[in-house]
């Protein structure tokens, strides 16, 4: 992808986000864009950065750890890790990271307590929640999900922001807000029980679906091909 189509695609990106606010009668900054940057090299970050993109999403460890090292001139960045987290990557997680949207677990929660740096301040989370119930898929359930965020809530060195989803392909709008709403339903349901935690964040809605995640309340939308190209297979 040449500079002219990076900043094409970015641009695009940014008014596809700001038309899906504007029909949803929401204000302008009402959902930030997340720029889901795995499998590509940090040059095309760096790129991104240089044309104002400040938040980047990672799925693998190591590799956001080598892309981090590349890029650490640039400042203001902030780095979320939104991809599956195992037990021995917390500490990576804990360490480099300023968010984590994929915390399903209270085992994983705890370790990236005890493991986040004092001098960072608190790990910003979200919850990963399996909205549609599928069995590929990770995240707690509806119903676990209190319980859940009660015990992030108490860890002092994570901040409870919100919830993210990544529900099951449907075809037409609203099918696609269906899942959506009941995530946002999940999150107001939280801000009664916990009215104590920053609940301000809604991490939902991709490509395919970003206007019915707007829709529903969505503040951060991922977006990775759309902005970056087709993704190149890891090794």
């Amino acid at each position: 992808m040449t500079d002219l189509v990076l900043s094409e695609s970015l641009a695009a990106a940014r008014t596809r986000l700001a038309d899906a606010l504007d029909a949803a009668g929401r204000p302008a900054d009402a959902a930030r864009l997340l720029a889901v940057s795995k499998t590509k090299p940090a040059a095309m970050i760096r790129e991104a950065w240089h044309l104002g993109q400040r938040e980047f999403g990672e799925n693998y460890v190591q590799e956001a750890l080598d892309k981090q090292a590349e890029l650490a001139d640039l400042d203001p960045i902030v780095w979320h890790f939104i991809g599956p987290l195992q037990s021995n990557k917390t500490r990576d997680v804990a360490e480099h990271f300023a968010w984590v949207h994929s915390v399903d677990r209270e085992k994983i929660a705890r370790r990236l307590n005890d493991q986040r740096p004092e001098a960072l301040g608190p790990l910003d989370v979200c919850l990963q929640v399996n909205i549609s119930d599928e069995a590929s898929k990770s995240g707690v359930s509806l119903e676990a999900l209190p319980a859940l965020a009660e015990a992030v809530q108490a860890m002092p060195h994570l901040r409870l922001r919100g919830l993210m989803a990544i529900p099951a392909p449907a075809e037409g709008l609203n099918a696609q807000r269906a899942p959506f709403a009941r995530l946002r339903e999940a999150l107001e349901d939280l801000h009664e029980r916990l009215p104590e935690a920053p609940l301000d964040t809604l991490s939902m809605g991709m490509s395919a679906d970003l206007e019915a995640a707007v829709l529903e309340g969505a503040t951060l939308v991922r977006l990775g091909t759309a902005i970056f190209g087709e993704r190149t297979a890891r090794d």
